[in-house]
Parts: structure tokens; C-alpha cells; sequence
């Protein structure tokens, strides 16, 4: 899909060493935080398997990737599609690329190809902006657990079927770990 000037596309194999530095770039105010996402220790076979065994997203502008987005699913979390890796590359970050993958993924694969109503993703619940920026697109925490030995890993869910009626709950969280809570929807969703 090309949306002015941009291309969203997966990523392949011949992505690899882009999506590194990329990846690199972007995770490196993560790794001045002391924050332990898998992403800030990638190495090119970490990115490598990602692409191949993942759907990873990437928005194209001018023949370079500027953003990555990946998409699995965590059945211990949830049966919704979990977005992850969510990177920009550092020349092109506050410009909304970061936004507009972020969009085209919910929309375009999640909501439209996958049949989803509702997308999930995590963050860390130290990160000063992370948090904010996922509530600002929707998203609202329905789980935590540990990530690291002081900070907490906060997942997150975002109705993709807005207006789809009122009536009725349904459990995101299939979790068998002690304290975790469950977050209701309310609306008519279907799991997938």
C-alpha cells in the first residue's frame, strides 16, 4: 500500500541489516533507561528470525525504512493480535511516522485482514512517555507483570470496532498466572 509517498510493506530477509541499525537507532533512549525490552539487546539473527517467523511491518519513504512494527499473537496474554517493536528510525522520530504504521497496522492488518476487534501490545510502566503516548491511541491497560526487578511490564488492549454496541463482556486475559485480572470489553466482540 502507498499512502503519499510512503510505503507499508512487510519486511523480508533482505531487511535484515536495515532494520538493525533502525532498530539500534530507535532503542537507544529505551537502553539509557535501564529498561529490559528484548529489542535493546537485538543482534542481526534476532531481527532476522523476527522478519521471518512475524508479520514485520515496515513504512517505506524515499527507498528507506523509517519505522517497524511487528505483529504475533501471545496466547498466554490474550487472543488478540499483539503488536510489538514498534521502532522509528531516529532522523525521523516526532514526525507521526511512528503514528501512521501504528494506524495502518490496526486498521489495514489487524482489524481488516485479521478479522480482529481489538489489538494488544506492552510496554514498560517506567518509561516516561510510552505509557501516555499508547492511552493518547486508545489503548488501555489491562494486565501487568514483572519486567525486570523493578519495573513492570503493563499490556495493553484498543477496541479496533468502535460502535460495536454495548451489550455484553468478553475476557481478554487467558492467563493462568496468580493475580492476573481479566479486562472486560464491553461490546459485542468475537474472539479470534
Amino acid at each position: 500500500m502507498t499512502t503519499l509517498g510512503e510505503i507499508f510493506r512487510l519486511a523480508g530477509e533482505n531487511d535484515t541489516g536495515q532494520l538493525l541499525t533502525l532498530i539500534e537507532g530507535a532503542y537507544q533512549s529505551i537502553r539509557d533507561l535501564n529498561i529490559d525490552f528484548r529489542a535493546t539487546r537485538a543482534d542481526y539473527d534476532f531481527v532476522r528470525t523476527n522478519s521471518v517467523e512475524n508479520a514485520c511491518y515496515v513504512l517505506e519513504r524515499d527507498g528507506r525504512i523509517s519505522a517497524t512494527l511487528s505483529v504475533k499473537y501471545m496466547e498466554e496474554v490474550s487472543v488478540y493480535p499483539f503488536l510489538f517493536m514498534l521502532a522509528v528510525h531516529p532522523a525521523e522520530q516526532s514526525r507521526g511516522v511512528g503514528s501512521r504504521l501504528l494506524r495502518y497496522v490496526e486498521e489495514k492488518i489487524v482489524r481488516d485482514t485479521l478479522l480482529s476487534p481489538a489489538s494488544t501490545l506492552a510496554t514498560s510502566r517506567k518509561h516516561p512517555w510510552l505509557l501516555p503516548f499508547y492511552e493518547r491511541k486508545g489503548y488501555q491497560p489491562f494486565y501487568e507483570r514483572d519486567l525486570g526487578t523493578d519495573d513492570k511490564l503493563v499490556f495493553m488492549i484498543k477496541n479496533l470496532r468502535s460502535g460495536s454496541g454495548a451489550n455484553g463482556d468478553d475476557s481478554v486475559h487467558s492467563s493462568g498466572e496468580a493475580g492476573a485480572e481479566p479486562y472486560s470489553f464491553s461490546g459485542d466482540l468475537k474472539k479470534i
